[in-house]
């Protein structure tokens, strides 16, 4: 984890800063663009095979951890590259169904997925609390709600699908804000494939929500 200090920038410091932010913002971009044209590529894939493209792409989650931390910052982008791929082929026939049944209730989840992301993004890298705290709460709270998740798989509850998207939204909101603060307070660029990743998921994650939300709690 990353802590703001608090103390006044140096010029040295934002450029690094800028540095950091720029890396970062074109890998999610590139790992977007890669998860888009997934999709796209599997969008008549079968289940099975979709079920295979998200174990695979969290492979190449699991790798890129050890590269990034080794110092080989290539061979995690190309991993982060591999991962928004593969991502996109698992969530490919999901996306297409939306597209295809409903392609407002796309739009409007990629809009309010932009605007959330921007809120909360400005928010956490503008701050100078240290969030570390709320990171901490919001990953224990995501895992909390993975529990709920399974549980709604088994047990119908009423409502429980807005509820679920609700509260992954309220998670998020910390996991974003949190995320974008490590962009200002982070120290080397090699950390930048492993930022972008967790700023795609979260991005992801939210998109779905919204998915969700927008999609009446459909599937």
């Amino acid at each position: 984890m990353y802590y703001a200090t608090g103390s006044a920038p140096t010029a040295t410091s934002r450029d690094q800063t800028a540095t950091l932010f720029g890396q970062v913002m074109w890998l999610v971009a590139l790992a977007a663009g890669l998860f888009t044209l997934g999709c796209y590529v599997a969008r008549d894939l079968s289940a099975g095979w979709a079920f295979v493209g998200f174990i695979a792409a969290f492979g190449c989650l699991i790798a890129m951890n050890f590269t990034v931390r080794s110092g080989n910052s290539s061979a995690g982008i190309g991993l982060l590259s591999a991962f928004g791929f593969l991502l996109g082929l698992g969530m490919g026939p999901a996306v297409a169904y939306y597209s295809t049944t409903s392609p407002e209730v796309v739009w409007r989840a990629a809009g309010a997925t932009a605007l959330f992301m921007a809120g909360f993004g400005a928010a956490g890298y503008f701050t100078r609390r240290d969030l570390s705290a709320l990171g901490r709460i919001s990953f224990f709270a995501l895992i909390a709600l993975i529990v709920l998740g399974l549980v709604l798989i088994f047990v119908h509850i009423p409502g429980g699908e807005m509820l679920y998207s609700i509260l992954g939204l309220i998670i998020f909101a910390g996991l974003v804000a949190f995320d974008f603060q490590r962009l200002r307070t982070g120290k080397g660029i090699t950390s930048a494939p492993l930022l972008a990743a967790s700023i795609f998921l979260d991005a992801l994650n939210v998109f779905l929500f919204f998915l969700r939300i927008f999609g009446g709690g459909r599937e």
